[in-house]
């Protein structure tokens, strides 16, 4: 998290984060991670390792929810750790920010391909190249198993 401190939009980067959802205090659910407790208009931090050791993951300005469609903002963005901070922000190109249902979490989209996506269960998820954000893959491999998963809420 203090990593990504000045990547964060400016009015944010003061503000208290805090552990709203853990795979490991609170299991591996994607339903779960929806009733973490974040108000509908605070930011979430999502940061995920890899069975590989990667790390990687994405910035909503807005809450991670359950939705019907797509939501958020151009200051969403998607970064990896692999080997040092990249970020990828927004193109301009589509408003494909957020999207998640009990099934399936995306984060980037376009051409039938996501920037980040996760299973209803947070086993496994994968990361493509996409309209939305320009990203290269986040994970080593397009598809990886989660090891631990967090999503971290302002205070």
């Amino acid at each position: 998290v203090p990593q990504l401190g000045p990547q964060l939009p400016p009015r944010l980067t003061e503000q208290p984060w805090h552990l709203l959802y853990s795979t490991a205090r609170d299991g591996f659910s994607l339903r779960t991670l929806y009733r973490s407790g974040a108000r509908p208009d605070s930011p979430a931090l999502l940061l995920i390792r890899d069975t590989e050791a990667q790390a990687f993951g994405a910035f909503s300005a807005s809450a991670i929810r359950s939705s019907s469609g797509f939501y958020g903002t151009g200051e969403t963005f998607l970064f990896s750790f692999c080997p040092e901070l990249k970020v990828f922000r927004w193109t301009g190109r589509n408003d494909f920010f957020v999207k998640g249902d009990v099934n399936l979490l995306m984060v980037g989209g376009g051409s039938g391909r996501f920037g980040l996506w996760l299973d209803g269960d947070l086993h496994r998820g994968g990361s493509q190249p996409c309209d939305t954000f320009d990203n290269e893959p986040l994970s080593h491999r397009e598809e990886f198993c989660v090891q631990d998963l967090e999503v971290w809420g302002l205070a």
